[in-house]
């Protein structure tokens, strides 16, 4: 583990002023496969619950136990992901299992039973989350370090852009309700991985960092990350920051419909506000994240952000449409205030905090935190927050603004410890 004790340069400008896409040839080519990839997603994951249960015919209950077991296949599958990256070359490692996800992904239409979804969801979820850590490493491999986390800010803004876009597209086929509306568009996001494939050859080739499994020792073999207590707390606080997500995806529409008498668009116009306020922000967050204590209170302000959100959005209860709503929106915009202040220092840590011959194995295991935490997140929200009403929302503003707090002392620590290993 490394980190950098000398005062950083500011990260250059992205992308020239009143242009969309980024100056750096690389950055530029990672803008295209972003965007169509996320394109793809945004039409698959809004049509693919009604998919599943609609058109292939698998009962709710079914498909919510099918996807929480492919959720924790894809735990698991995060941190080996990371290790071939740095065995192999983050390149090389994310182009097979693009393209390995393009050909499953495919395989939707052809289900036969319930094993088979399990299967097939396993397969393809283990792999989608072993793509997010190799895809991880190599924006560090790809990307100059003082473009690292500002690329990854504006790669996050393209995905918001175009997972909405996906979900404007497929209300196309919702509207059509057909089975082969439901399957043109589960094929149109496996062509966009087919085409992601393709487009991230043309990336420069790397020389993968790792030594030959001959030269190198039995303690080299093992993964650095999962030695690395400091790391692995920063991990663990990152992936309570994740609930956030869970909060806004599962936790805000459940309470807006069932808890409050605020109108149900504000579902819908909530899901807005969040994607508009990441566009508009999300790059000009990491401003002052170049150094790891920084990068830390940066953590902090998010996270306490993120409490207040969460306390606005708990005292629309009980109120009457007006007032509700009007909590509820201030609600939303402090709570995505907070989510472009928590990502945007999460990530300067992930690469900060990270060996420098070992990103894939480090992000590997940062992106299972991530992953753990979207799986159980649905089932923690909804039975510990929605189930307990405000004090619910209040006890999850508590976690988060702890999780942030306890970014500043467990950082220090990391940096003691990079100096000395004693201390880790």
């Amino acid at each position: 583990m490394t980190t950098t004790t000398t005062a950083a340069p500011p990260a250059p400008a992205i992308r020239r002023r009143g242009s969309l896409l980024p100056t750096d040839p690389v950055l530029r080519l990672l803008t295209w496969t972003t965007l169509v990839n996320a394109l793809g997603n945004g039409l698959y994951f809004t049509v693919s619950a009604l998919y599943f249960t609609r058109i292939l015919g698998y009962g709710v209950a079914q498909t919510g136990v099918v996807l929480t077991v492919a959720g924790l296949c894809g735990v698991l599958a995060s941190i080996p992901a990371g290790r071939a990256a740095d065995r192999f070359g983050s390149k090389p490692v994310v182009v097979v299992l693009v393209a390995v996800e393009a050909v499953l992904s495919a395989g939707f239409p052809l289900l036969h039973g319930l094993p088979a979804f399990l299967l097939l969801s396993c397969a393809v979820t283990a792999v989608d989350r072993g793509v997010s850590a190799a895809r991880s490493a190599l924006y560090a491999e790809a990307l100059a370090p003082e473009q690292r986390v500002a690329g990854r800010a504006y790669l996050r803004a393209v995905t918001n852009v175009a997972m909405g876009l996906g979900g404007v597209l497929a209300g196309v086929t919702l509207q059509a309700d057909t089975r082969f509306a439901y399957t043109l568009t589960v094929l149109a996001n496996s062509v966009s991985y087919a085409l992601v494939a393709l487009w991230l050859l043309r990336l420069p080739n790397r020389p993968a960092a790792a030594v030959p499994p001959a030269a190198r020792t039995r303690a080299e073999r093992r993964n650095p990350a999962l030695r690395d207590l400091p790391f692995l707390t920063v991990t663990v606080l990152n992936a309570i920051l994740t609930l956030q997500f869970a909060l806004l995806e599962v936790g805000v529409p459940l309470w807006i419909v069932r808890d409050t008498h605020a109108p149900r668009a504000l579902v819908a116009a909530g899901m807005t506000i969040n994607t508009v306020l990441v566009v508009l922000f999300q790059v000009r967050a990491t401003r002052g994240t170049e150094q790891p204590g920084q990068a830390a209170r940066v953590c902090l302000r998010g996270g306490l952000l993120l409490a207040a959100g969460c306390v606005l959005l708990g005292l629309a209860h009980g109120l009457g449409p007006l007032a509700a709503t009007v909590l509820l929106v201030l609600g939303l915009v402090v709570e995505a205030l907070g989510e472009v202040l928590s990502q945007a220092g999460s990530w300067a840590l992930s690469y900060d905090l990270a060996g420098d011959r070992a990103a894939g194995a480090y992000q590997g295991v940062y992106n299972a935190g991530t992953a753990a935490a979207g799986m159980v997140g649905p089932a923690l929200i909804t039975v510990g927050v929605i189930g307990h009403g405000p004090i619910g929302w209040l006890g999850a503003g508590v976690l988060l603004a702890a999780a942030g707090a306890a970014m500043v002392p467990v950082t220090r620590w990391a940096q003691r410890g990079a100096t000395d290993p004693a201390a880790v």
